[in-house]
Parts: structure tokens; sequence; C-alpha cells
């Protein structure tokens, strides 16, 4: 495991710990039924949960064998090609980075679990994230109580002397407080996670291949073909199904997939190289007048490049004096783009605007003062 799931498996274990520690003062599991089953129900959410961490870390997302081809080579030219892994890309399929292979049905590589989210994992992480926000909201009641009653101690001994006390030391205060804020936390920022892989199941639509077809419905906006079909989209129960079950074991080899009537396993990929082709028409040429390390934090390059960077994890590459940048994106402080280094790599990813000009400014730069002498001279 890498230090981001360390630090995942220590918030939920102080999570469960602490709440654990904190209720069984006041609400013992062995004095009654309703403490039992409490208590049953809020483990039973963090082992859950991470039952479900573990499998999705260990599992992994599935990978693309290396120098993958199709069976039938008439259908090579439907697919993209990745050099990195030496061999074509299946429908569904993209080259990640930061695994260094191309992933089967990947949605985004997570940090949390060092790995991606895609065909094999997808049912795990998204049942973690269920039993996470469950467990935690559990936690986030059981914690509030708990501090309540341990900071009205006194009016329970007096009123309510047969009930269990809870001992709220300064310890237990600091710790059930640290464990109340980040249950809170996970509750909010992780339900929000949990919403967008519930939206991507039942659409059967990845986070990537969402983008994919906002730019094929904006590709279309002003043209008279015909609207764009999502193949994959059979309906919101298939959809489900096909990624949660009672196993949770993936359907299919994460290669072949049901698709519409009207479409066939190449609809996607087909739309892809054509959004490709119209990237490469739409690249235009910078040269790199100003060094630029690569650093997420440029604070060399302006208040305003440090405070607006693009929000993406997508690298930022750095840039020498001289080099040539075709550029890809566009933003006001930030550009994307891609550079070739020594011994023939490509590195893609952000850098500061403020350090390239267009290849056609130096241009018209150069021939600027040629011009001026020859008015000179007429003159």
């Amino acid at each position: 495991m890498c230090n981001d799931s360390v630090f995942v498996f220590g918030i939920i274990k102080l999570i469960t710990f602490t709440t654990f520690y904190c209720t069984r003062m006041w609400w013992p599991p062995t004095s009654s039924l309703s403490g039992f089953l409490n208590i049953s129900c809020f483990l039973t959410f963090s082992g859950l949960a991470f039952y479900n961490f573990l499998n999705a870390v260990i599992e992994g997302p599935g990978f693309l064998p290396l120098k993958w081809k199709p069976e039938s080579p008439r259908d090579e030219q439907f697919l993209q090609y990745c050099e990195a892994c030496d061999g074509f890309k299946a429908p569904r399929s993209h080259h990640c980075r930061k695994c260094a292979r191309c992933v089967l049905k990947m949605d985004h590589h997570c940090p949390w679990i060092n790995n991606c989210v895609g065909y094999a994992n997808h049912a795990h992480f998204t049942l973690f994230l269920f039993f996470a926000v469950c467990g935690c909201f559990h936690s986030t009641v059981l914690l509030v109580i708990s501090i309540y009653k341990g900071l009205n101690r006194r009016w329970y001994l007096l009123y309510r002397p047969s009930e269990p006390v809870m001992e709220l030391t300064m310890m237990n205060l600091l710790l059930g407080v640290f464990s109340l804020g980040l249950s809170i936390g996970v509750v909010l920022a992780v339900g929000m996670l949990l919403q967008f892989q519930l939206r991507t199941i039942l659409t059967n639509r990845t986070g990537i291949e969402e983008w994919i077809c906002d730019k094929a419905k904006h590709r279309r906006r002003d043209k008279k073909d015909p609207p764009f079909v999502y193949p994959y989209d059979l309906g919101m129960k298939k959809n489900f199904l096909q990624v949660i079950n009672w196993k949770c074991e993936p359907v299919g080899d994460g290669i072949h997939w049901p698709v519409l009537e009207e479409c066939d396993q190449y609809t996607l990929t087909v739309e892809q190289q054509r959004q490709k082709i119209i990237k490469r028409l739409h690249t235009r040429p910078y040269t790199v007048l100003k060094k630029f390390d690569g650093s997420w934090f440029p604070c060399r390059h302006g208040v305003c490049t440090l405070c607006r960077p693009p929000f993406s994890d997508e690298a930022r590459i750095p840039l020498e004096v001289g080099q040539t940048v075709s550029v890809t994106r566009w933003k006001k402080y930030w550009l994307f783009g891609e550079v070739s280094t020594q011994g023939n790599k490509r590195l893609k990813g952000w850098f500061p605007s403020n350090c390239v000009v267009p290849v056609t400014f130096i241009e018209e730069d150069d021939t600027k003062p040629d011009g001026e002498e020859d008015v000179k001279k007429t003159n």
C-alpha cells in the first residue's frame, strides 16, 4: 500500500475505535438488545467498508494485455494505438500514465487506493464509498450524543442516576471531537464521490466517456449530422447489474460489451478517432521563451498563475528555452500541450502560459526589423 492507502486505513480504524470506545460507556452492548444491535450495525458498516477498500486495492481495475490486438485485423482501423503498451486500445480502454498500462473501462485514477477504478474493481470501490458514508453517518450521530452526554455528565448524575455515565476526560474529548470532524468530512466529501459513481453506474458512462460524449454533442451542434448515440446505455437496471451483484464480480471480459441495436462495438472508438483528428487540426505550435521546472506551485511565474491552476491531476511538464510545444488546450494562465524530449520521448501536461509565445508571433517579430530598414532606405 502507498501512503494514501495507509492514511485511509488509519481514518477507518480511528473512527471505528473512537466511536466504539465512547458509545460503549453510555450504551453498553452487553446491557440491552438495542445496544448490541447498535454496535453490531456500526461495526458491520466499518468492516464492510474496510473489506471493499482492500478488494478495490488488491484486485485492481483490470489491465488490457500488452501488445493486444483485435481478433480480426480489419477492426484495427477502428481502434487507437497505444505506443506505451505497444498495442491497440480495446473499446472503453484508456492508458493511465500512473499505472503505465491500458486500463479496462477506466473511470479515473484514485490516489486513495493507489490504483485506477475500472472494470474489475468498480463494484468494490463503489461499495467501499457506500459503507464508508453509512458508517461515518452512524458514527457522527453516536459521537455527537457521546460528547453531549459527557459535557452534561453532572446533570445525568443528578436527574438520571440509573443510566450509564459517559466518562469524558480531556483525551476522550479531543479524540471524540477530532473523530467527529473526520466523520462529517467523510460523509460530505465521500458522499459527493458516491453520487458521481452511482450516476456513472446507472448511465453506464465513465467520467472519460462523459467527456467524450460532451465533445460529440458539441461537435454536432451546428451541423446536420445525426445526434450521437451512446452505445452502452442499456437502461438503469441492466447498467446497474453490469457492475453491482452479490459476488461483486465483473460481467464479461472487459473488452466486448453489449451495445444498443443501432450501434456496434466501435461506435465510441470511431467518435474518439474523429475527435483526435479535430484536435490535431486545432493544435498550435508555441516556442518556449522562459524555463519552467514542472512545479505544481510555480511561485516565480506570477500570483495569478499560482492561484488559478487547472483543476486537473494531469502532469505539469518541464520546459527548456528554445523547445517547441504543441498546444491543444488553452486557459488564461495555463496551457496544455506536448513536447518532445531527448530520446524522442513525448511529455504531455500543463505549463504556465507566460513561458511561451506562438510560433507565428516569433516569425512576425523576426521579419519586422528588416521591413523597417527597407522603409528607412527608401526615405
